[in-house]
Order: C-alpha cells, then sequence, then structure tokens
C-alpha cells in the first residue's frame, strides 16, 4: 500500500516543538519507526506551511491511502477540508495532542468530517494507529 502522511504548519519542529504537548521524537523518527514496522508499505511524507502547497501535493501524488495532520489548518481551512472531500480514497486525521483538552478554538476541526477517522491524544503513536487502521 503507499501511504501519503501529510503534516501542517509548525510540525516540522517535531521533537524540538512544545515537548511537553508533541512530546521529543522528530518527523523523522517516527517514519522510520513506520517504515521498520510496516515494510511491505510505502510511506511518502510532505510537510508544510502554506495551505495551498498541502492542498497541491495532496492533488498531485499517486497513493492508496492519506494520513494528515493539518496542523493549526484543522481548524479553519476550508480549502483543505474541500480538497479532502474530493479525494476518493481512505483518509484518516491525527492529531498529537488531545485536541479536545487545549484551547477552545482547537476542538473544532473542519477537515474531519471529509476524513474516515480522527486519531488524537496518542502522541506520535497516532501515525501508527492511523496505519493499523488501515490494515
Amino acid at each position: 500500500m503507499k501511504i501519503l502522511i501529510v503534516n501542517g504548519p509548525n510540525l516540522n519542529l517535531l521533537g524540538t516543538r512544545e515537548p511537553q504537548i508533541y512530546g521529543n521524537k522528530s518527523m523523522e523518527e517516527v517514519l522510520g519507526e513506520l517504515k521498520a514496522e510496516f515494510s511491505s508499505d510505502e510511506f511518502s511524507y510532505f510537510q508544510s506551511n502554506s495551505e495551498g502547497a498541502i492542498i497541491d501535493h495532496i492533488q498531485q501524488v499517486d497513493f492508496d491511502a492519506l494520513i494528515i495532520n493539518p496542523g493549526a489548518y484543522t481548524h479553519y481551512s476550508y480549502a483543505i477540508a474541500d480538497c479532502l472531500k474530493n479525494i476518493q480514497k481512505t483518509k484518516i486525521e491525527v492529531h498529537i495532542s488531545h485536541i479536545y483538552q487545549r484551547e477552545e478554538f482547537r476542538q473544532k476541526s473542519v477537515t474531519a468530517p471529509y476524513t474516515n477517522g480522527l486519531i488524537s491524544g496518542f502522541g506520535t503513536k497516532g501515525y501508527r494507529l492511523a496505519v493499523l487502521s488501515l490494515k
């Protein structure tokens, strides 16, 4: 299975960004673990702080399933929501922190209704749980 993982704004700072919320693992470490455990799958990864770049990448890359952490775009990007709505493949939304235990504005996802599932609050293990949900 070709699995595309897309991360939104500021997730390039994983491992150093607010470790009390996001942990100490870099995304490179997370990807290494996924590739080792799920060696029969093909992973591609994209991160951008730009909404348009995220949409362009999702629309242009060949994949079987999408795991997306839209970051702050989760809460207000109707453009990414529209993109997800028009992708007819399995899509899992992942959030490292438990968004429903955070600030009120972080408790609303405009993108989740256009995914097949939402994983929130399990740290970077959420990416692994998302892959397992695709099996």
